[in-house]
């Protein structure tokens, strides 16, 4: 087993652990003076919280029997052993700042229940996540 799925195991106990003390303690300790039982909003969360890492530890468990060792799951491993490409960052791209300035208009609409709002920040995020989508594909004097 690899150190990945590992931890999704290790996270699953814990939180199933956890939720077994939490609805104990919720049941049994009384420190409110009028509301007894169980409280259920944390219960859930935990719960499907556990199901949630154990899933996602079956998934890494199934995976990654069909894979080589992996740099992380060495001992002797160096950091340099896992390095590669990274990707693309365009540091000179206006439109992720863009993208924010949708966001946060859309935010501000939902916040404030405007629907001009809503639909002129949801307009500009359509349109400022197609610039970045295609900003390559055009001539770069076009940027």
């Amino acid at each position: 087993m690899k150190s990945s799925t590992k931890i999704m195991y290790a996270m699953t106990a814990f939180l199933v652990v956890m939720a077994v003390i939490y609805i104990l303690a919720t049941t049994y300790v009384q420190d409110d003076g009028y509301r007894h039982g169980t409280e259920w909003a944390g219960v859930v969360g935990l719960v499907l919280s556990a199901a949630l890492t154990a899933m996602l530890g079956g998934y890494l468990h199934f995976t990654e029997r069909r894979v080589d060792i992996l740099p992380e799951d060495w001992e002797e491993a160096e950091v340099a052993d896992k390095a590669g490409t990274l990707g693309f960052f365009s540091p000179s791209s206006i439109w992720p700042a863009a993208m924010s300035g949708a966001i946060l208009v859309l935010g501000l609409g939902i916040i404030y229940l405007k629907w001009w709002m809503i639909a002129l920040g949801a307009v500009l995020l359509i349109y400022t996540t197609t610039k970045l989508s295609l900003q390559y594909g055009q001539p770069r004097e076009k940027h």
